[in-house]
Order: structure tokens, then sequence, then C-alpha cells
């Protein structure tokens, strides 16, 4: 039995995560590249960018490129460790690049703090809260420390100044806080859902365990209760037949009703083996023209004592790959049971079709609708509407139909109209590829 451990959040994995993180970089990207462009732009205001200033900038675009291409190549395979260690790279690389571009501008007005806001956010988004107020404080640091830094080299200081940092100190932990909160409650609901998901494949795999007991308690059963019968029909035949008394005739009659019961019984077990060791389909190639004619002729004596007549209707061309005794076996027993349900003087009419690669032959025939709490159970093992018979005909033709790669369905089910369809890969390499629903 496996063991399932309690979902944590260092278990649980968060979908897109590389997602997540090319989109930091691809922001960081733009923030960079916005920056440069504007301090262009208003060069006559603000002064043109100097050469360091550049060069930081376009290095901090090509690290931004490669930590982009570095996600790409990960992919899915990102953990929350890789995960984490790519953050605090990126965070303290982005506090260097911002004290570096701030002390070469050597302005009060630094519009350059704005790159400040990106590692709050990334820190946010993948520490804790204690993460998370420290880059804050550490943003905030760095303003104060700089504007103390600048107004002590060119006094006097501006209050003002002093005023906007605290004021952008607000909007970092603001920012900040909020992101953090939305997070954690996103990993708590994240954490949840993963609890709740564990649950659902437990009892998904204890039903998948009871029904498979189940089935197999209604197998053994649907066995015992076709044995038991002629079992006992031959042991009360034969001990009768034991009795001085009997005359001869009807100690004759008695051989005869347990021989009977004896052969009921090998076919019994004989379908039984068939249903239960399905063999691999031999595959050769089979005109179904051919096939379906010897079927409706094996089946001819039978449907004439009813006066049903049998009419192919298919194209002799059709050629398909299959294992004609499993396949022929399957449709004789098909049109048998078609003959069964047919009124004297009815048709059942044998056509196939091509479509692709998949055959499929429909078995059609004029009598009435099957009742819908027998269709819910017709495919199962032992059932049978019949007086007499294993009700294992349908299970195995099913069985055959899959075993090449098709299925076998109720495809049509009006009054005067009964249509069985199988289907058929046309041939190995398709398997599997076929199926159908019932109608």
């Amino acid at each position: 039995m496996r063991t399932r451990l309690e979902p944590s959040e260092e278990s649980i994995p968060i979908e897109g995560l590389s997602r997540i993180k090319s989109v930091f970089s691809i922001i960081t990207f733009l923030v960079v590249a916005m920056l440069l462009l504007l301090h262009t732009i208003f060069a006559s205001i603000v002064g043109k960018p100097p050469i360091p200033v550049v060069t930081l900038l376009g290095l901090a675009l090509a690290l931004t490129i490669s930590e982009l291409l570095w996600l790409h190549a990960r992919g899915s395979r990102l953990t929350q460790q890789a995960s984490r260690i790519q953050t605090s790279i990126t965070i303290t690389l982005t506090f260097i690049l911002t004290a570096l571009v701030t002390y070469v501008t050597n302005r009060d007005e630094n519009p350059y703090f704005v790159l400040l806001a990106i590692p709050i956010l990334q820190c946010a988004y993948t520490f804790g809260l204690g993460p998370t107020i420290l880059t804050i404080t550490v943003s905030d640091g760095m303003i104060f420390l700089w504007l103390w830094h600048y107004f002590g080299l060119h006094p006097p200081a501006r209050i003002t100044q002093y005023f906007e940092g605290w004021m952008l100190s607000v909007v970092y932990l603001q920012m900040g806080l909020l992101v953090w909160f939305l997070v954690n409650q996103l990993k708590a609901n994240q954490l949840k859902l993963s609890a709740s998901m564990k649950v659902l494949e437990d009892t998904r795999e204890r039903l998948i365990s009871e029904e498979k007991l189940a089935a197999v308690g209604r197998l053994a059963s649907g066995i015992a209760h076709e044995i038991r019968n002629p079992v006992s029909m031959i042991s009360s035949s034969l001990l009768t037949a034991k009795k001085t008394e009997l005359d001869e005739g009807e100690r004759k009659e008695m051989y005869a009703i347990a021989e009977q019961e004896s052969k009921r019984l090998e076919l019994l077990t004989s379908d039984f083996l068939t249903f239960a060791r399905p063999s691999l389909p031999v595959r050769l190639p089979t005109l179904l023209f051919d096939l379906l004619s010897y079927v409706a002729a094996v089946s001819k004596a039978h449907a004439a004592n009813r006066g049903i007549t049998i009419a192919l209707e298919l194209s002799r061309e059709i050629s398909v790959d299959i294992d004609s005794p499993l396949v022929e076996a399957a449709l004789l027993n098909l049109v048998i049971n078609a003959i069964d349900a047919t009124p004297e003087g009815g048709t059942i009419r044998l056509g196939a079709s091509l479509e692709e690669d998949i055959a499929r032959i429909d078995i059609q025939n004029s009598g009435f609708p099957i009742p819908d709490s027998t269709r819910a159970q017709m495919f199962e093992p032992f059932f049978t509407t019949k007086a007499s018979g294993t009700g294992l005909g349908l299970a195995i033709a099913r069985s055959a139909a899959k075993a090449h790669g098709g299925d076998l369905w109720l495809s049509d089910n009006r009054n005067g109209c009964v249509t069985f369809s199988m289907t058929l890969a046309r041939d190995a390499k398709n398997d599997g590829s076929a199926g159908a629903e019932d109608g």
C-alpha cells in the first residue's frame, strides 16, 4: 500500500512557474529599455545619458535576455529551489545596477529608483513576508542614503525631495505587502486544492478497486449460477437412472438429459475461456463480402425455418487485415441473435463500409426495439434474455472487435430497424484508433 504524505508548500509544483518568472524578466527588460529611451528623448532636460549609464543598462538588457533564455531552456523543470536562487541573484543584481546608475547620473531626482519596484515584486512573489519587508527596507534605505549623500555634497538639502522619498517608500510598502498577501492567498488555496485532489485521487483508486472486486464478484456469481444448474441436472439424472424400478426407456431418457446438460456445461466452459483469455488476432487479408457471405450461408438454414431472408448489402472489394475465424464467430453470434429477434417473414441485412482506416459492419434486423433495461446490461457477461444460452455471446463478440482496435455497439434501436455495428481497424498498426458510443 502506498503511503501518502500531507501536501506542503515545498511539495506542490507551481504550474507555469517558468512562465511567471519569464514575465518578471520581460517586465525588467521593458523597464530598463524604457528608462534608457526616455533618458535619451529628454536629454535636453536631464542631460544625455553618460556612457557608463548606457553601458550598465545595456549589460542589464543582455543579462535579462540571458535569463529569459535560461528560463525557456528549463521550462517545466524549473523547481522551487532553482527559482529562489534565480530570484535572489536577480534582486541582488538589480540593487547593484540601481546603485551604480544612480551614482553615475548623480542627480537628486533620479528616475532609476523605479527599478527598485522590480525586486520588491519578485521577492513578494517568491519569498515570505520577512524577506519582502527586508527588500522594501533595503529599497527605502537606498533612496534615503542617496539623498543624504547627494545633499551632503550639494547643500542645502531640499525637504521636498525627502518628502518624495517618503511617498515612494509608502508606495513600495503598500505594493510589496499587497502582492505578498495575494500570492500568499493563492498558495494557501493551492495547498487546499492539492489536498482535495489527493483525496479525490484516493477516492477514485478506492472506487476502482471496489468496482473491480464487484465485477469479479458478479462474474463469479454468474459462473456459479450457470454451472450449478447443469451440474444439478446431471447429478439428479444419474441418480434417477440408478433406480432399479426404472425401465430401460426411462433410464435412457435420464442418460440423454445428463448428456445434454454435459454438452451445455462444455459449451459454457468453452465460452468462458474464450471470454476470459482472448487471444491476440492473427491478421490476414480478408474480403468482407466473402466473410459475410459465409456467415449468411451458415445461418441460412436457421433463418429459413422462420421464413426470414438474409440480404447482403456491401461492395465485393472491401478488404481488411483481420483474424477471420475470430471475427466470423463474433458475426455468426450476432446474426443468430438477429434471427431470434426477427419476426417470421422478416429480413436481416448485412452491410459493410470503409471509412479511412476503419471498417464498419452492420447487422440489421426488422424486429422490435431492445428495451432500455436490456440495453444497459446486454454486453455484461452471463446476461441473457434467452431460455438457453450462456450469456457470453455479445461479450465475446465485443471483445473480438476490441482486439481488432474497434468496438461493438447498438447503433440503431427503432421498431423494424435494430442494428448492431462492429468496427475493425483495417490493419494492425491502427489498433486502438477505432471506437464508438452507444447509439
